[in-house]
């Protein structure tokens, strides 16, 4: 197995008066290139305000449309709405969806990021479930409706987030992540995105895909999914997009550590049956899967130790070293990064590389308002495991707790079975069965 290296444990503070603060994490995910709506807490006085925010989405005018829909995310983003959620639930969504069907590609973006919010404001439930029911058509229409970086990378949040969060079942999560790697790797005949999608939409595409897929523990797709999966990842490490290089070393640690690869190999010798779409077989060649591995190894090796070039970024080449020396660590010794940030005084701890992606996610979609969320979101909390002070807290009870706690107890289970996981060289599946 050899011997394990000295493991970096990064801490970071994140205070409710410092709500800019971030995870200094050896794996932080392209942070600069995903922008956030408001990065100043507003202080809404009245709630009419929102109430009349709600009104100006009936307005013919679009720039009326995306101030009153600025207004909105600043009081979602930094304030848990719950009460007014509960009053004006149906309206707000249906008058974002509006704004995604007819609404300029700003417009597009601040009611994609309307509805992520909302999501994570009503928690897990029916009302989870009927935005991404109401939702997913509109979006991956958005989708086609011109490839502007900016609102297909809002589009892509707001997706995994209202997956996330209301998706009831692996059907309608792979659905999702289908619409995502039809961005990542687009195909002949596809709908999504007829250009090929710049660097930032790619790399957001990537972290949303791995941020879905960490709900996913004990999916079976077939080996020449996966294949196909980790071949595509693979190629992304050479490209020369510093961010998309990280967001793919991260998605590959992740299929590692999910053992999907693993069980393969422990069940099956030489070659893999599998079955295309139509239901012909194929073989999967394992030895392929195997070189993989090793291409992999070498390329997180030399990601590690990669010289800064003219004009290179010293904090994306220092972030970058640091992510692929936890990628090299962990695919030779079975070693993910650990990672501590205090919100409030209270430590928030991730173990596993799918705590992490989830966590990077969250606070880049949530931006100044993550340290708020978290305090006062029982769903968050009970994502994380995360205890906070209860001293003056408004703590947010979703209506619909009896269902936020089966849907979290799902995502429990799923962290500690990756912190079961995480033992040896390529080894992570061994002992793991299906339940």
């Amino acid at each position: 197995m050899g011997r394990r290296k000295i493991q970096r444990k990064n801490v970071a503070i994140l205070d409710s008066d410092d709500d800019n603060s971030s995870v200094t994490s050896s794996s932080i995910v392209c942070s600069d290139q995903m922008s956030v709506f408001g990065t100043e807490e507003v202080e809404f006085n009245k709630e009419s305000l929102v109430d009349e925010a709600i009104d100006a989405l009936f307005e013919k005018r679009g720039s009326t449309r995306e101030k009153a829909l600025e207004v909105i995310n600043a009081a979602f983003n930094f304030n848990l709405q719950c009460q007014f959620v509960e009053n004006k639930f149906a309206t707000l969504l249906h008058q974002c969806l509006n704004c995604i069907k007819k609404g300029s590609s700003k417009e597009i973006s601040l009611a994609s990021r309307t509805i992520g919010l909302l999501a994570l404001t009503v928690g897990p439930g029916v009302h989870a479930q009927e935005i991404l029911e109401e939702s997913i058509t509109p979006l991956s229409q958005a989708f086609n409706s011109g490839s502007e970086s900016s609102k297909i990378i809002s589009l892509l949040n707001c997706l995994a987030v209202i997956t996330f969060v209301g998706a009831n079942g692996p059907e309608e999560i792979e659905k999702s992540m289908q619409i995502m790697w039809q961005i990542i790797h687009p195909k002949l005949g596809s709908n999504v995105i007829a250009i090929k999608p710049s660097a930032p939409i790619i790399t957001t595409a990537v972290s949303s895909w791995s941020f879905l897929l960490t709900t996913m523990d004990g999916w079976r797709p077939s080996p020449k999914l996966w294949q196909e999966s980790v071949t595509y990842l693979s190629s992304l490490l050479d490209n020369d997009d510093r961010s998309m290089r990280i967001a793919a070393g991260e998605a590959l640690s992740l299929i590692f550590e999910m053992g999907s690869l693993e069980k393969f190999v422990a069940e099956t010798k030489g070659y893999i049956d599998s079955s295309d779409l139509e239901g012909n077989k194929t073989k999967v060649r394992f030895s392929h899967i195997q070189g993989l591995k090793g291409k992999i190894l070498n390329q997180a090796r030399d990601l590690s130790m990669e010289a800064g070039g003219k004009g290179s970024s010293k904090k994306d080449l220092n972030n970058q070293r640091n992510m692929f020396r936890d990628v090299l660590e962990f695919l030779e010794y079975g070693y993910p990064p650990e990672t501590t940030m205090k919100i409030g005084g209270v430590a928030l701890q991730t173990l596993t590389w799918s705590q992490l992606i989830q966590l990077n996610f969250l606070k880049r979609f949530l931006g100044g308002g993550f340290a708020k969320h978290m305090q006062e979101s029982e769903f968050l909390q009970d994502v994380f495991g995360f205890t906070p002070k209860r001293r003056n807290l408004r703590m947010y009870k979703s209506p619909n707790s009896v269902v936020n706690k089966a849907r979290t107890q799902q995502l429990n289970k799923q962290r500690m079975l990756s912190e079961g996981r995480n033992i040896g060289h390529f080894a992570i599946c061994v002992g793991y069965e299906d339940s």
